[in-house]
């Protein structure tokens, strides 16, 4: 978890509060441009100033994306939305994802553990290796949904190793994504 640093009681140029926050200040200048932290106050020159309230929101800010939360939820959160909901939610997309991870990492195992290379592997050992250490249909599914968002190229890389004819990968692609 992000550790908020302390608030101070006066404001803050736009420049000590990143540095305070250990953010860039085209972050806080973004934040400011989509409505999420808005400086509290303006200098007699015009510059942005963060009273103690902005910087209380920052740190919220800070500790919600410590979550993985896009910004979108964040403000939804803190405009008074149900914080249970979305958290509730998140948490079930990292259960998902934790998932998936361990399904990889399963698949990974099982190849280090054998004497076969990914390219001595044609697509029926590849489809029985799977199977041998447990995956349903739906978990090999969602491994090439993985390996295809995280790895695309690489992803078509391993296909063709398979000797899966190029229109048959756009199809495997195209319902990986």
């Amino acid at each position: 978890m992000v550790r908020p640093r302390s608030v101070t009681g006066r404001s803050l140029s736009i420049g000590a509060l990143a540095r305070r926050a250990g953010l860039s200040r085209a972050t806080l200048l973004y934040y400011d441009r989509i409505g999420l932290l808005s400086p509290e106050d303006r200098s007699a020159k015009g510059y942005r100033l963060y009273g103690p309230e902005s910087q209380r929101r920052l740190e919220r800010i800070r500790e919600l994306r410590s979550t993985g939360l896009p910004l979108t939820e964040i403000a939804s959160l803190l405009d008074g939305r149900s914080a249970k909901e979305i958290l509730e939610r998140q948490l079930t997309e990292i259960t998902q994802a934790e998932a998936s991870l361990a399904t990889q990492k399963a698949v990974v195992s099982a190849l280090l553990g054998s004497p076969l290379t990914p390219t001595g592997l044609n697509r029926e050992s590849w489809t029985a290796l799977f199977a041998e250490i447990g995956l349903s249909h739906a978990q090999m599914s969602d491994w090439h949904r993985n390996f295809e968002a995280r790895a695309p190229e690489a992803h078509a890389a391993f296909l063709r190793s398979l000797g899966i004819q190029e229109l048959e990968i756009a199809t495997i692609r195209q319902c990986s994504r």
